[in-house]
């Protein structure tokens, strides 16, 4: 069964070209010209991906995507903002809101089909499954959820594939750029920064205090490691 991506924005002209090469690639696309009735709609048919303009009538993509967070069926679904606004603090708030790209308009729709199979790329469960626990986080690679405290914590799968991979070589330090090249795998439309704001995301998820955190350390002038408390 085909993927299907749910497409916010307004421009009729982007909506078509953006369909156009969605569909070749083998996706099925429904779009909105608003945000109104997205979620529920979402909620009845479980889109693969959201793919959001940020400024669009009747609301604001950035509010859609943290609904899109706070859901309860919706919340690990993949969203890749597709948008005017060009500003790295734009892109920042994007990736802190829980978004898993950022594309910027004008946009090449071969990049953005790429992009697009990227993220979904991230969903796919590792080869190799199995259970890492360190101190109280317990992550399930195999059903691709993590626990903290035997509390269930969501989390994009961005977010979880950089947890796994940093617990699973505990006690080494990263470059930014080698997290890139792991957990992102394609690294030609991502940026050191955006690093940063996942590994901030997580310690609010993880850390008893994110100011001080326990786990997910930051080794200055290098990276990060994940540590496991003695």
């Amino acid at each position: 069964m085909k993927q299907q991506i749910f497409l916010v924005e307004d421009d009729g002209d982007i909506t078509r070209l953006v369909r156009h090469h969605l569909e070749g690639a083998g996706y099925m696309v429904r779009s909105f010209a608003n945000v109104t009735g997205v979620l529920a709609e979402a909620e009845k048919l479980r889109p693969a991906l959201f793919l959001l303009d940020i400024m669009v009538p009747g609301g604001s993509g950035l509010t859609l995507c943290q609904g899109i967070r706070a859901s309860e069926t919706l919340g690990t679904t993949p969203v890749i903002f597709l948008t005017a606004k060009t500003a790295e603090s734009d892109r920042v708030l994007g990736f802190e809101l829980g978004a898993d790209d950022y594309i910027t308009k004008p946009f090449s729709p071969r990049e953005l089909v790429a992009r697009v199979k990227a993220v979904l790329r991230r969903f796919e469960p590792p080869l190799a499954g199995g259970v890492h626990e360190a101190g109280d986080i317990r992550i399930d690679t195999s059903a691709m959820t993590l626990s903290v405290r035997g509390n269930p914590v969501a989390t994009t799968a961005t977010e979880f594939r950089l947890l796994d991979y940093l617990v699973r070589h505990a006690g080494r330090v990263f470059t930014r750029d080698q997290l890139l090249d792991a957990v992102w795998r394609d690294t030609a439309f991502v940026t050191p920064r955006s690093v940063d704001v996942y590994v901030r995301r997580l310690r609010e998820k993880i850390e008893s205090d994110p100011e001080e955190p326990h786990y997910l350390k930051t080794v200055r002038g290098t990276g990060y490691r994940f540590e496991v408390p003695r």
